[in-house]
């Protein structure tokens, strides 16, 4: 599917589904709530994948973030939703996802005022790929030790994306 015809599932404040959206006419100064995800990777060493933005991204260019984040199709479930962004945004598969924060959900508001509205179940998984990161996706990553990612992320937030800082503050325990 073209980017241009990616859709986005609208909730109500239930966190029940109510419709359909082109995504890239969702992510306003005025973002209906909707349904997405964060995935943090590991690879076997225990080190937790950290991707930056692609500066060409609407909100938060150029920042630190979780490994990758994205939306589910409709009629997609989560867990094949967090499959696919994988492949598209970083090239690697995933096994032994599993759901660290369920009722995950957040707003912010970037610096040029875009709307990010989200109830945004987080997963951790795995993976034994080399990395190939998409550059319309990502301009950097790097393997972190989880300690080292929740110190830098306490010590200066503001490189990180806001989504990040907040998960890393509910699954600190879970990270390591």
């Amino acid at each position: 599917m073209a980017e241009g015809t990616e859709q986005v599932v609208l909730l109500d404040n239930d966190g029940n589904a109510v419709d359909v959206a082109d995504k890239a006419t969702v992510h306003t100064h005025d973002t209906a709530l909707h349904l997405a995800f964060s995935c943090h990777v590991f690879n076997p060493e225990g080190q937790v994948l950290v991707t930056r933005r692609a500066l060409s991204k609407l909100t938060w260019p150029g920042v630190w973030t979780n490994s990758f984040c994205g939306h589910p199709a409709p009629g997609e479930s989560v867990e094949d939703g967090v499959a696919r962004r994988a492949l598209i945004e970083l090239g690697i598969t995933v096994s032994e996802l599993r759901l660290v924060l369920p009722d995950f959900r957040y707003r912010a508001v970037d610096a040029s005022g875009i709307v990010e509205n989200e109830v945004c179940p987080v997963y951790r998984a795995v993976t034994t790929d080399a990395v190939v990161a998409n550059p319309a996706e990502v301009a950097e990553w790097r393997w972190v030790d989880p300690d080292s990612l929740v110190a830098a992320a306490s010590a200066a937030p503001y490189a990180f994306s806001p989504w990040l800082v907040w998960q890393l503050e509910q699954v600190e325990r879970t990270l390591s």
